[in-house]
């Protein structure tokens, strides 16, 4: 293959087109409060902000990396950086939580289109020798957008006000746009037929899940609205499963799960990006509802799960080659639950100490378990196949994410509304926005203290079922990641790299 003139300056702008989303997901989870204030959005609207835009991104993802091969990358990411960048104007000037989640959902639309096209179009002008390089490069950006996106988004809000976490999105995306209309060419490959009915049938399923994970705790199996959403859920879910089975071109080849090793690896990345997912919805609110922590505060302390995460992700891509995937993985995931278990025992008091202990361990383990599940994933999935896995991952963790969200947010107002007192005010004992709220009104320093107990009760199960999450996952990746070794492992995947695919690969210059 021929290494492209302009690949590093390439790299810049699909780094670029990462950092927009990184920062956008990590900014949001820093304004949750001052949403839930200014707009009076309940617990369960900002569940909807958060998973909305989740739900789309990963419904559309397949779809989205079909549409590049066959109409262009360069310009299937542009089309996505330009819809991201209008829909953040809107969630910018949003003024109820309805056209909030309308603008989350157009920015899924565009993330989605955003995310394959860079992966696609890195793999594309970088050769095997130098993709590593590439692909670190490229995921350290995400550890910039971690750790500088609640910093920066917490500076914005306490100068500005919640909508500027939305609008420091649109200078980042006209910026790549102009580059990649500059430096990138376009480049097309082997188009898939879409899926059309595997989209609709996965997106009504997932959202029904979702939809019945946020209503079960408020009237339980036996409230009609939960009955029909598990109804819709089931059908969605198990039409979409038959539906894959049967059309000559499936969006997602389910036979790849009957390989052990992909499926430990795909249900071991569900669990872990589930308990992560639902870790910075509960852990933003604990830190500025109870602890009184300002926004700037809340995104600094952030930073150890951040830098740990960068570290140790370079430590387990360096291991994994000797030590083998599933070893690192399971590693990685036990200190991951150990982390979890750490921050089940915080308290209303508690300070810095214990939280920076586990973001630590959090960090950590997410830098060894990550790579070694993905590289797992990657390395089962065959090469007729290699993008559809590479999207099949993206799609895999913003489910998890998802789901994530959802079941520990209801486990969260669960554990919070049943410790709530019985004589506290029903807005008080649904919502710990509303209970601060009513509590500084009335100078009623007694409806504050059980608020902010109730809710780290509430917290603590959160993070215990994300503790059991994770566990599960690691025994997953114990009994079904068992790889021939990580010697031959390395040598199968450098093989599979050096494939020559000439169609795929092919660039088509539009100057």
């Amino acid at each position: 293959m021929e290494r492209h003139p302009r690949r590093w300056l390439i790299l810049i702008v699909l780094c670029l087109s990462t950092l927009v989303l990184v920062i956008d997901n990590m900014v949001l989870t820093v304004a949750i409060p001052p949403i839930t204030e200014d707009l009076g959005a309940s617990a369960q609207d900002i569940q909807w902000i958060i998973d909305s835009y989740m739900l789309v991104f990963a419904g559309l993802l397949l779809t989205a990396g079909s549409l590049s091969d066959k109409y262009g990358r360069r310009k299937v990411m542009i089309i996505g950086l330009v819809l991201f960048g209008a829909a953040s104007v809107l969630a910018t000037v949003a003024a109820t939580p309805e056209q909030l989640i309308l603008g989350r959902v157009l920015m899924g639309v565009g993330g989605a289109l955003v995310m394959p096209s860079t992966l696609s179009i890195l793999i594309t002008v970088f050769d095997e020798d130098e993709r590593p390089k590439a692909i670190a490069a490229w995921s350290a950006v995400a550890m910039v957008g971690l750790v500088g996106g609640p910093v920066l988004g917490g500076a914005l809000i306490a100068k500005f006000w919640w909508g500027a976490v939305f609008l420091i999105n649109i200078p980042i995306a006209v910026l790549a746009i102009v580059a990649a209309m500059v430096l990138m060419p376009e480049s097309k490959g082997p188009w898939r037929k879409a899926d059309p009915v595997g989209m609709v049938l996965s997106m009504a399923g997932m959202t029904a899940l979702v939809w019945t994970i946020i209503e079960l705790p408020k009237g339980g199996l036996g409230h009609t609205g939960t009955q029909i959403s598990l109804a819709v859920t089931l059908i969605g879910l198990i039409g979409f499963a038959v539906w894959e089975t049967r059309t000559e071109s499936p969006m997602v080849p389910l036979s790849l799960f009957r390989n052990k090793v992909f499926t430990g690896a795909s249900f071991s990345l569900v669990l872990l990006t589930f308990a992560n997912g639902g870790l910075m919805l509960v852990l933003t609110q604990y830190l500025q509802f109870v602890l009184g922590y300002t926004p700037t505060e809340t995104g600094l302390a952030f930073t150890p799960l951040a830098v740990a995460t960068l570290v140790f992700n370079t430590i387990g891509a360096s291991l994994v080659a000797r030590t083998g995937n599933r070893a690192m993985a399971v590693t990685g995931l036990i200190v991951i639950a150990s982390g979890f278990a750490l921050l089940a025992s915080l308290s209303a008091d508690d300070g810095w100490g214990v939280l920076i202990g586990a973001m630590l361990l959090m960090g950590a383990g997410s830098g060894l378990a990550m790579p070694a599940a993905i590289a797992a994933l990657m390395g089962a999935v065959p090469e007729e196949h290699a993008g559809v896995g590479s999207a099949l991952n993206d799609t895999i963790q913003q489910a998890g994410a998802a789901l994530g969200v959802a079941v520990i947010g209801a486990v969260l107002s669960s554990g919070y509304t049943g410790d709530m007192p019985a004589t506290a005010p029903e807005a008080a004992r649904e919502s710990m926005g509303y209970a601060l709220e009513l509590a500084r009104k009335a100078k009623d320093d007694t409806l504050l203290e059980a608020a902010r107990d109730a809710f780290t009760t509430g917290m603590t199960h959160s993070f215990l079922a994300g503790a059991a999450g994770v566990v599960a996952a690691a025994v997953l990746a114990f009994f079904l990641m068992r790889t021939p070794g990580a010697g031959r492992h390395a040598k199968a995947v450098a093989g599979s790299e050096a494939a020559p695919r000439p169609k795929d690969e092919e660039l088509v210059s539009t100057r």
